[in-house]
């Protein structure tokens, strides 16, 4: 997936989110929205900063790097979304793409991907990115609505909501 893609989920995903979570249509769900926006694309950027260092699809593509990112709210109470971000261009890489991401480097270098991904030059690129964001959404929203209050009161509380 190129930036455009991961930016251009991210913030669909991003609507999307503070849709489900305030879904009132009022200024608490744009306030929601406004929220959540800026870390997760953040996030969805981050990944790709391995091309400047390192190598591309390993050095910040992996899950090491998730845990740390979302450990950020747990330890420090700030970063709230960016790990939404950073999860969902992994998810991108690998629905999205052929290539795929290298999910246990440093200690393995094989790449992982799903083969129903297309090329980044593919005119399947962009309605590919928008599967991709409908099934995170549909995610998220049974995640929010279908885990019981307990679990999702202590899941809010650990990611800072």
């Amino acid at each position: 997936m190129n930036k455009r893609g991961h930016v251009l989920n991210a913030v669909l995903l991003s609507v999307g989110i503070g849709i489900v979570v305030q879904p009132s249509g009022d200024l608490a769900t744009v306030r929601m929205i406004a929220e959540v926006l800026v870390p997760v694309v953040l996030g969805a950027l981050f990944p790709d900063v391995d091309t400047a260092f390192g190598k591309h699809r390993k050095t910040l593509h992996n899950l090491p790097i998730l845990a740390i990112v979302l450990a950020y709210p747990i330890y420090f109470s700030n970063l709230q979304y960016v790990w939404v971000g950073v999860l969902t261009h992994y998810v991108l890489d690998v629905l999205g793409s052929r290539r795929g991401i290298a999910l246990f480097y440093p200690l393995w270098d094989e790449e992982f991907n799903i083969p129903l991904g297309v090329p980044v030059s593919s005119k399947w690129a962009t309605p590919m990115m928008l599967t991709v964001t409908a099934f995170e959404l549909v995610i998220a929203a049974g995640l929010i609505y279908a885990t019981p209050p307990s679990v999702q009161a202590a899941v809010q509380q650990a990611i800072g909501l």
